[in-house]
């Protein structure tokens, strides 16, 4: 008997096994399949009513753009037709967002469900790309978001990369460990190696040629962990169409090779960001016959581990000063890296950020004269490059430089620096610029794209900006889009929240993000301007209007992670806000010996972090354990893990050593970070200031710096308290309580 129960189990499960494998049959068309697997990552389930299928563009038009995709009902299926896997994923991320009311975020745990019964389309939609390039990343994201990141984290960020049609994504994981490679075997120690490099969260400022050895030396299990982890990312990028733009060589060099090439011509370079003496970094000569042979040695080992698509990123003079400014100059040294490159890879496409052209702008347009950024950009052909025009809300460059000569340009918003978490971003201003790129800038215009330093709490920006690469009816009217984004944002159509969002975008979000955006809460604290040499805590609304906004929001009822996240972030900053105004008042008290009000502000203001503590915790966002955990899991040993994790407070502390100019720069109202850093240098500051009061002597701003200064240098390098790593309480009960 027990026999026969066993055996009908067994047949049991195999029929449900049969139905389940059915049920889940992916394509053996590997396009249609990564998009059907991407469903089900992003969704949690396998996409059963949808039909996806390639075709090509079955109107011809003058664009030469082959993207596009079509939605339509059938059979009661969605079906979704598109000319690539990339356009598929696009096609069904449209859907997610304007039938289902949907909106995936870019981090793993921002993942959606779709409805029991999908919304069947009344009559087909047709889309077709505008624009051919859409570029994302930056090198700093490499450090202020991404330098922890395992491949479940990549994973997904992939999929959200797909959705939203970028193809033309950065992809720099992983160069180090060629660069030891290279760097061995032209004669240096393993040591004078992995001394050259920074520590990983600054990588993207060693790659960039501003800083070398601060942080170092770097591990060996780091090297051999993200060449594994870069393998994975270019692979998946390219199932979804993706051309990875890799690295290549750009003429930064140890300065223990000219031990080894004495009669190489390897020069320091400039001072940047206040870094010591020591932490210079060295470039070599691109006329130098040294380089070419480098950029060889280089780019064959990299083929060999990643492949290619022929896109490489390489940026010189990066806020950096040349050693000339002679026109002449700067054409042989562009026309040298390009000629390497060549060489090395005839099908290789320059790709570089434009970011020098406005940080330097004082001299690559020195007298409104546009001749050496005409001589660096025109010594090499035209069609072998593509330039990012990286700062356009704030110049575009291709304004000031006759559409780039000619040369293949992608429009970039930039949108968030350091990863500030700080509400900017102006979708009418933007819409605006775009179009009229579009209208105006001629053919050299070839891309949108994105260039943020870190993700940002404005995740809605990014999506507008890639959903203008597409002919959506949807962003040509804006009322419509704040509309349509409201929906997606709350979880419902509401009229209380599109009105919410309406007033969000049209009295809060109405500045761009500049450096050092910050709250008052996150800078160090003064009676005065704040000596964090990056801060801008400028906002051109009331804080009631926020408020106000936080109100309708509740009241609309909304659900989902979206909603959640935006209730969070908002009240976040409102806090924020609402603390300046009471420093205000707490200077005047000082003014006037106001000792009993100034008692009264301080607890309130003390009071503020405790109560932002308990709002942040509840975000996974918001949380600097994760950051610290993430960094600690790349430790191959308890002291690995320990040097991670120095390095992880460091970036959004101090940045460098005690006192860096730099400090703050990377500023975030996370949870963790406010209960402990800031909070601790906002009560030391209390402290001092009662003390002068007591002894009747004047506040010392710069005896409190100082003091402050250790106080940021111990939290990095001793590592103070433990941090949760997962978010914990309910996100919407706390907002109601705290605005209550």
């Amino acid at each position: 008997m027990k026999n026969i129960f066993k055996f009908a189990l067994v047949v049991a499960a195999l029929v449900v096994a049969a139905i389940f494998l059915k049920k889940e049959k992916y394509s053996e068309d590997p396009q249609i399949a990564a998009v059907q697997h991407l469903a089900k990552r992003v969704t949690g389930q396998f996409p059963a009513g949808f039909d996806f299928r390639i075709a090509e563009k079955p109107t011809k038009d003058t664009t030469g753009i082959k993207d596009w995709f079509r939605l339509e009902s059938e059979d009661d299926k969605i079906l979704i037709t598109a000319n690539n896997a990339n356009s598929l994923a696009v096609g069904f991320n449209h859907y997610l967002k304007y039938f289902c009311n949907l909106t995936v975020g870019w981090f793993k745990e921002e993942k959606v469900s779709l409805p029991g019964k999908l919304p069947q389309i009344d009559s087909p939609i047709e889309v077709n790309a505008r624009i051919e390039d859409r570029f994302f990343l930056n090198y700093c994201t490499y450090g202020y978001t991404m330098p922890w990141w395992k491949w479940e984290d990549w994973e997904h960020f992939i999929d959200w990369m797909a959705l939203n049609g970028i193809n033309l994504p950065l992809a720099i994981t992983g160069q180090e460990s060629i660069w030891y490679k290279i760097w061995t075997e032209l004669g240096l120690s393993d040591e004078q190696v992995r001394s050259y490099f920074t520590g990983p969260a600054h990588l993207p400022w060693h790659r960039m040629l501003n800083i070398d050895h601060w942080g170092g030396p770097l591990p060996k299990s780091w090297l051999d962990g993200q060449e594994a982890l870069q393998k994975q990312i270019v692979a998946r990028e390219r199932e979804f169409n993706m051309k990875p733009v890799l690295p290549a060589f750009a003429g930064h060099v140890p300065n223990a090779l000219s031990t080894v090439y004495p009669e190489a011509k390897i020069e320091r370079m400039s001072d940047w960001a206040g870094f010591a003496l020591e932490d210079y970094p060295y470039f070599l000569d691109p006329e130098d016959s040294l380089f070419p042979v480098i950029q060889k040695k280089f780019l064959e080992k990299e083929i060999e581990l990643y492949g290619t698509d022929h896109i490489y990123g390489i940026d010189i003079f990066n806020e950096m000063i040349p050693k000339s400014w002679e026109p002449d100059y700067l054409a042989r040294v562009s026309k040298g890296v390009y000629e390497s490159l060549a060489a090395a890879d005839k099908d290789a496409i320059w790709l570089q950020m434009t970011w020098l052209f406005y940080n330097e702008r004082k001299y690559w347009f020195e007298n409104d004269s546009d001749a050496r950024v005409k001589a660096f950009l025109t010594s090499y052909p035209a069609d072998k490059s593509i330039l990012l025009d990286y700062y356009c809300e704030r110049m575009e460059v291709w304004q000031k430089t006759q559409s780039y000569y000619g040369i293949p340009f992608i429009w970039c918003y930039l949108g968030n620096f350091g990863g500030n978490t700080y509400l900017a971003g102006n979708i009418e201003d933007i819409n605006a610029k775009i179009e009229n790129t579009f209208a105006n800038a001629g053919s050299s215009f070839k891309g949108l794209g994105s260039t943020l330093e870190g993700f940002d709490c404005n995740p809605f920006m990014y999506q507008f900006i890639f959903e203008k690469a597409w002919d959506f009816d949807t962003h040509k009217n804006l009322e419509d889009y704040i509309k349509r984004l409201a929906d997606r944002r709350i979880g419902k159509e509401s009229e209380l929240g599109r009105k919410a969002w309406s007033n969000l975008l049209g009295l809060i979000y109405v500045d761009r993000s500049v450096p050092g955006h910050s709250p008052l809460l996150n800078l160090r604290p003064s009676l005065g301007r704040s000596s964090s040499y990056h801060s801008s805590i400028r906002f051109t609304y009331q804080n009631e209007e926020l408020l106000n906004v936080i109100k309708d929001l509740v009241a609309a009822e909304g659900s989902g992670a979206a909603y959640e996240f935006d209730l969070v972030n908002l009240t976040r900053q409102w806090l924020g806000n609402m603390f300046e105004a009471r420093l205000a008042e707490y200077k005047e008290a000082y003014e006037n010996k106001d000792k009993e009000q100034m008692q009264v502000l301080e607890k309130e203001m003390l009071g503020t972090f405790d109560t932002l503590e308990e709002l942040l915790r509840s975000q996974s966002y918001f949380l600097v354990g994760k950051w610290i955990a993430n960094a600690r899991s790349w430790g191959a040993s308890p002291e690995e893990a320990d040097y991670f994790e120095s390095n992880a407070r460091n970036l959004l502390t101090t940045w460098g050593d005690r006192g860096n100019m730099l400090t703050d720069y990377a500023d975030r109202t996370w949870a963790g970070l406010v209960s402990t850093y800031y909070k601790g240098r906002w009560e030391l500051f209390f402290a001092a200031v009662n003390k002068a009061m007591e002894e009747g002597s004047e506040f010392d701003q710069k005896a409190f710096d100082e003091s402050s200064k250790d106080f940021e240098y111990s939290w990095w390098k001793d590592r103070p308290g433990t941090f949760n790593s997962k978010p914990e309480g309910n996100s919407i009960d706390i907002v109601k309580k705290i605005i209550k």
